[in-house]
């Protein structure tokens, strides 16, 4: 397959849903409706029309990249098109740091491309009653976005400017929690396809994070990406019911990601960071 990569755009996108079908994974619109807007998604054709193979490259300001959706189509794996797309989207980030959640499949091209492990993530799913209507947080006011963008990007080290100001529409709920300061904490769920994913949770600290974890998650199927770094929201997995569906490894490339790991609770997805 020597096809050239091409950036792909929202025509491409019932081709990328249907080259994740062959791997076995979800269609996923709503999320790859969201990738299309503040990401770049590369692509190589097949030569009758499909896609041979896709990834996600998404940049935020000259600092950090998440690459993601990394997939091959069966009948073309074992060609070097998951390392060739790697290195395209990589060479056209424009960041001095890249992250991304590696499977075990995808481990060892991630580490022969010079990624290194930083961290352990276990997705735990399972069916949540809804939430606890304590009423500590409140739903996101457009008067407090700039907060909410300033508090994000001191925590996850790089400006998600496109992301952050996304969130409204893309979240089925956005909650933040004030104290006398201002916005300490924020966090909201989404739905994917039959479950809904928790997240993004930034706060100040453990407390004010599984205060916004009970208040936004929705009641039915819910999925949660949680840190090895965070025994409490493991903790909170457990006594919600939840139960571990697989382990994927966090890995960086380039300069050493400045972000602040004891607040950065929850990803917006594993795809996005």
């Amino acid at each position: 397959m020597d096809g050239d990569v091409r950036l792909l755009g929202i025509d491409d996108l019932g081709a990328c849903q249907r080259l994740a079908e062959d791997r076995e994974w979800g269609r996923e619109d709503h999320k790859w409706r969201f990738l299309f807007a503040v990401g770049d998604v590369y692509g190589v054709e097949d030569g009758n029309g499909e896609l041979a193979a896709a990834a996600v490259c998404t940049p935020y300001g000259e600092d950090v990249a998440a690459i993601s959706m990394v997939l091959v189509a069966k009948r073309f794996e074992r060609r070097g098109l998951g390392g060739r797309l790697m290195r395209h989207a990589m060479d056209n980030a424009g960041t001095a740091s890249i992250c991304l959640t590696a499977t075990e499949y995808g481990r060892p091209l991630y580490e022969r491309l010079g990624f290194r492990s930083v961290g352990l993530c276990t997705t735990y799913k399972g069916v949540s009653a809804g939430p606890s209507g304590r009423g500590v947080s409140v739903l996101v006011e457009a008067t407090d976005m700039a907060a909410v963008h300033a508090l994000d990007t001191e925590v996850f080290g790089a400006d998600r400017s496109r992301l952050v100001d996304g969130l409204p529409s893309f979240c089925e709920t956005l909650r933040v929690v004030r104290d006398e300061t201002g916005i300490v904490g924020y966090g909201g769920a989404w739905r994917n396809d039959a479950e809904a994913v928790v997240g993004p949770v930034i706060a100040q600290d453990a407390e004010t994070a599984l205060t916004l974890v009970d208040e936004v998650v929705p009641e039915g199927p819910i999925r949660v990406d949680v840190d090895h770094r965070h025994p409490e929201l493991t903790a909170w997995a457990g006594e919600h019911g939840l139960r571990p569906a697989f382990t994927t490894t966090v890995m960086e490339y380039g300069d050493p990601i400045a972000n602040d790991p004891s607040r950065l609770f929850l990803p917006v997805a594993q795809a996005l960071g």
